[in-house]
C-alpha cells in the first residue's frame, strides 16, 4: 500500500442535515417535561428569548386605584421618627430591588405573577423531595449495638454486612471476606460473625443460597415446622417443578399435607433485603389528552399549560434596526434572533405533528377506548405515517416517551401499536387479544388435567385464532405462566386407565409367528431392550409440554418417576 500526499477530485452524494432540521427532530422527540427544561435552558443561553407574562389559567390581579396627587414610590421620603417603628419604610427598602425599575438591565423585568410562580414552584420542588431511605446495611449495623460483642467480632460483622447484595444474600465465599494471612482463627471468627448477622432482622438475611435463607426463617412454633424443614432441605427443586407425587413417595407425606406445607412456605420471604431497595416510580406527565366530544367522537388536545409561550424581545429587535450597535453586536443579535425563531417554529411544528399523529392513532383505536384493551386492533407506524403524510421515523419520534391520558387510564403512545394475525374468518386480530384469550383459556381450564401447549393451540382454534405452538409457548413464558405439569393440581388423583388385555396367540397373524426368532434368550433380550426404549420415549414425551399434560392416565407417582 503506497502512502502519499496529493489532491484528488471525487464526486459523492450524501445527505447532510441542516442544524435547523436537527433541532426540529430533537424538539419533536422530547416529552413535555424535557421540553420545559430545554426551553428554560435556551432562555438562559439566548438573551433575545423571553416569556409571555400573562397566564390565562391564573386569575386577574385586582387593579388598585391610585391617587394622582399622592407622591410616587421614588418621591416618598424616609423620615426617622422615634415614636414609630417605621415598618413600612424598612419594608419598602427591602423590596426596592424588585419594585424599582432597573434601567440598566437589557432584558425585560419579569412580572410579579411570574416571580411568585417561580418561587412557588421551587418551594414545592423542595417540599416534595424524597428523603433518603435507610439502607439494609445501615439497618443491620444499627442492630449490632444490641449485642455485647468484642471489637474484633463487631468489625467482622460489619465486613459481612457490607458484603451483602441488594437482596440480603452473601454471594461471596466466607473465606474471601477475611484476611488470607489470618489463619484458621480468622475463619472461625468469620463463622461466628456470620452466625450473629444471621440472627438480625429481617429473618433470612446473610444466607448463602435460597435453601439456607428459607431455613433461617423457620420457627419451631410455625405450622408444619417439621414438614417445612424436610421439604426445604431435600425437596425444594421437586416442589418448584410441582412434583408432589415424588415428594409423597419419598417422604410419606400425603398430597394434602404437602400442599398445606407449600402454602406455609409461600409466606416466607425469598429476598429479605429487597424491601430496603429504592423503589423507583417514574413521574408520568401525559403529553396528550383524549376527550369524548358531543358527537361521540374522541378528540385529542395537547398539554400546553406547561409549555411557556416564547417571543423575541422587542428591545433587541429595536437595537438591531436602530443602527446604534456596532457591526459585531448586530451580527451577534441577528444570530441569536435566528436561533430563537428556529426554536419557536420547532415547538410549533412539534405541537402540530404530535396533534395529527395522536388524532390518527385515536381514530384507529376507537374500539380500544370504547370497549377496553381486548378490542385493540393491529396497527403499524407505517399506517399512521401514510395517513398523516410524514415519514415513519417522524411518527417514531413523535410517539417516543410520550403518554396519553384516556378515559381508560394513562398509556404510552407506543401501546397502541401492535402486530396481529388473521383469524379463520379473515379478520385481523391483534396479538394482545390473542394473549388475553390465552390467559382466559388457562384460567378456566381443569387444573386436574391442565392443557398442554398443543391443547391450547386447539382451544384457540375453536375461537377462530390460528396460532402456531411455538407462538403459544413464547406467549405463555412471556406472561409468566407455568407449564402444564407445573399447573396441575394433585389434590385428587387421576382415574386409572383400564388395563389392556393381552392379545391371544390365535389372533396373531401366522407370518409374525413364523418370523419370530428361534433363540428364546435372544428374543427376550431384544424384546426387553425394545420395550425399554419405547418406555423411555413415552417418558420423554410425557415430560414435554407439547404432547399433553397426561398422555396416559395412570397414577401420578409412576408417571413422574418415569419422567425422571
Amino acid at each position: 500500500m503506497r502512502l502519499s500526499f496529493g489532491q484528488e477530485l471525487r464526486m459523492v452524494q450524501k445527505q447532510v442535515l441542516a442544524p435547523r432540521m436537527i433541532q426540529s427532530m430533537e424538539i419533536l422527540q422530547l416529552p413535555i417535561m424535557a421540553l420545559q427544561e430545554r426551553i428554560e435552558q435556551e432562555i438562559q443561553e439566548n438573551p433575545v428569548l423571553d416569556l409571555a407574562d400573562e397566564d390565562l389559567d391564573l386569575p386577574e390581579e385586582p387593579v388598585e386605584e391610585e391617587n394622582p396627587n399622592a407622591p410616587s414610590e421614588e418621591e416618598r421620603e424616609l423620615v426617622v421618627d422615634d415614636t414609630k417603628n417605621h415598618e413600612e419604610d424598612f419594608e419598602r427598602l427591602l423590596n426596592m430591588d424588585e419594585e424599582w425599575p432597573d434601567h440598566f438591565e437589557e432584558r425585560s423585568r419579569p412580572s410579579s405573577t411570574r416571580v411568585e410562580e417561580e418561587g412557588a414552584r421551587k418551594h414545592d420542588a423542595m417540599a416534595n423531595m424524597v428523603a433518603r431511605p435507610q439502607s439494609l446495611h445501615d439497618y443491620l449495623h444499627d442492630q449490632l449495638g444490641w449485642f455485647n460483642l468484642s471489637p474484633e467480632l463487631r468489625a467482622m460483622c460489619d465486613r459481612i454486612i457490607y458484603n451483602l447484595d441488594a437482596n440480603g444474600y452473601l454471594q461471596s465465599r466466607l473465606e474471601d471476606t477475611i484476611d488470607p494471612t489470618g489463619g484458621p482463627d480468622q475463619l472461625a471468627l468469620a463463622q461466628q460473625a456470620l452466625a450473629v448477622v444471621q440472627k438480625l432482622d429481617p429473618p433470612g438475611v446473610a444466607a448463602r443460597d435460597l435453601r439456607e435463607c428459607l431455613l433461617l426463617q423457620l420457627l419451631p412454633n410455625m405450622p408444619h415446622y417439621e414438614q417445612l424443614k424436610t421439604i426445604i432441605s431435600t425437596h425444594l427443586e421437586d416442589l418448584e417443578h410441582n412434583r408432589l407425587p415424588v415428594i409423597e413417595r419419598k417422604t410419606g407425606y400425603s398430597i394434602t399435607l404437602i400442599q398445606q406445607t407449600r402454602d406455609e412456605l409461600r409466606k416466607l420471604n425469598p429476598k429479605p433485603g429487597a424491601n430496603f431497595g429504592d423503589a423507583f416510580v417514574p413521574n408520568v406527565t401525559p403529553d396528550v389528552f383524549v376527550e369524548l366530544g358531543d358527537d361521540n367522537k374522541y378528540k385529542v388536545r395537547l398539554e400546553d399549560g406547561r409549555t411557556p409561550t416564547l417571543y423575541i424581545s422587542a428591545y433587541y429587535r429595536k437595537l438591531l434596526t436602530s443602527g446604534e450597535a456596532n457591526a459585531e453586536t448586530r451580527e451577534y443579535i441577528k444570530r441569536k434572533i435566528n436561533s430563537a425563531q428556529w426554536l419557536i417554529e420547532s415547538i410549533e411544528q412539534r405541537r402540530n405533528t404530535l396533534t395529527r399523529v395522536a388524532q390518527a392513532i385515536v381514530d384507529h383505536q376507537t374500539e380500544f377506548l370504547s370497549k377496553g384493551p381486548e378490542a385493540i386492533e393491529p396497527l403499524k407506524m407505517q399506517q399512521i405515517a401514510d395517513k398523516v403524510g410524514v415519514h415513519v421515523t417522524t411518527v417514531s419520534r413523535a410517539v417516543d416517551d410520550k403518554w396519553i391520558q384516556t378515559p381508560r387510564g394513562i398509556f404510552p403512545l407506543k401501546r397502541f401499536f401492535c402486530g396481529g394475525t388473521v383469524s379463520a374468518a379473515g379478520e385481523e386480530i391483534a396479538w394482545d387479544a390473542v394473549r388475553l384469550k390465552l390467559q382466559e383459556i388457562i384460567d378456566n381450564e381443569n387444573k386436574q388435567h391442565p392443557l398442554s401447549d398443543d391443547d391450547l393451540v386447539g382451544e384457540l382454534a375453536k375461537h377462530g385464532l390460528t396460532v402456531a405452538r411455538r407462538t403459544v409457548t413464547k406467549y405463555r413464558k412471556a406472561m409468566d405462566i407455568a407449564s402444564s405439569r407445573q399447573r396441575r393440581d394433585w389434590s385428587a388423583p387421576a382415574p386409572p386407565v383400564a388395563a389392556i388385555p393381552p392379545t391371544p396367540l390365535a389372533d396373531v397373524p401366522a407370518q409374525l409367528v413364523e418370523e419370530r426368532p428361534q433363540h428364546g434368550d435372544g428374543a427376550s433380550h431384544h424384546a426387553a431392550s425394545d420395550g425399554h426404549k419405547s418406555f423411555g420415549r413415552a417418558a420423554d414425551s410425557h415430560g414435554s409440554d407439547s404432547h399433553g399434560a397426561e398422555p396416559h392416565k395412570s397414577n401420578g407417582v409412576s408417571d413422574l418417576s418415569a419422567g425422571e
